[in-house]
Parts: structure tokens; sequence; C-alpha cells
């Protein structure tokens, strides 16, 4: 199943930030900042901030947390891609599904860079039928 059809970016709908202990980000980050937990996957923890999902992702390879990754969403990730790339853009690889939740809707993201190499996304939210 595709993607809904739609034209442009709509609102950030991750951001992505590295952190060198799990376990100790998500108790911070749920009982000392009050953020709602939404659900842990992994070394991944996510939290709702106001309808933009934050992601913690634990550092592997120790030093310090890399710089936050922010997600665009699109309403058809595989129309976007191809617009964006028609206008010069480089993607690390295709549109691909990254998570399927419980109730079926799958996660899927492409990864580029912007003009300084630094990370960014697209994203957009699969549900089954």
């Amino acid at each position: 199943m595709q993607p809904q059809a739609g034209e442009g970016f709509g609102a950030i709908g991750q951001i992505a930030r590295s952190v060198t202990d799990i376990a100790a980000a998500e108790r911070w980050y749920r009982d000392v900042l009050g953020l709602p937990h939404l659900y842990t996957y992994g070394t991944l923890a996510f939290f709702d901030c106001g309808g933009v999902r934050l992601m913690l992702s634990a550092n592997d390879e120790g030093g310090a947390p890399q710089a936050a990754i922010l997600y665009f969403r699109v309403a058809d990730i595989v129309r976007s891609h191809e617009e964006m790339q028609a206008r010069g853009i480089t993607f690390l690889g295709a549109p691909h599904m990254i998570h399927r939740h419980a109730d079926g809707t799958e996660e899927w993201m492409a990864f580029f860079a912007d003009n300084q190499g630094r990370p960014l996304a697209i994203m957009s939210q699969v549900r089954q039928d």
C-alpha cells in the first residue's frame, strides 16, 4: 500500500537526539521533564512533544551525542522522494519502512543531507486498511 497522496512538507514529525545512557535519559525525559512516553523499542525511546515526536537513541559509538535530525512529515513519501530528487537532492537510499506499530500502521522514512552535510529526513505514516 502506498502512502496517501499530498503536496509539500507537513509539520516536523520527529526530532532525534542521541544520548549516552538510554535508560537514564528515558527516566529523565519522562519523570523529570514530564514528557508523555509513547513507547520504547530496543535502544530507542519515543516521547510526545505536543504532536512532534522526540526520539532518543543510545549513542553506541561513545563520545559526544550527535546533532539533532529533523524529520519532515509528507503525505506521500514516494512522490516527495521523486520530486526532491528531481530538484537535485541526493538521498542516502530509497524510502523504506522502518517500523510497524501494533495497530499495523507503518513508519516510512528516507534520509538526505542539507547543504552542509547535516542529516535530514522525510517521513510518512502508512495506515493499513
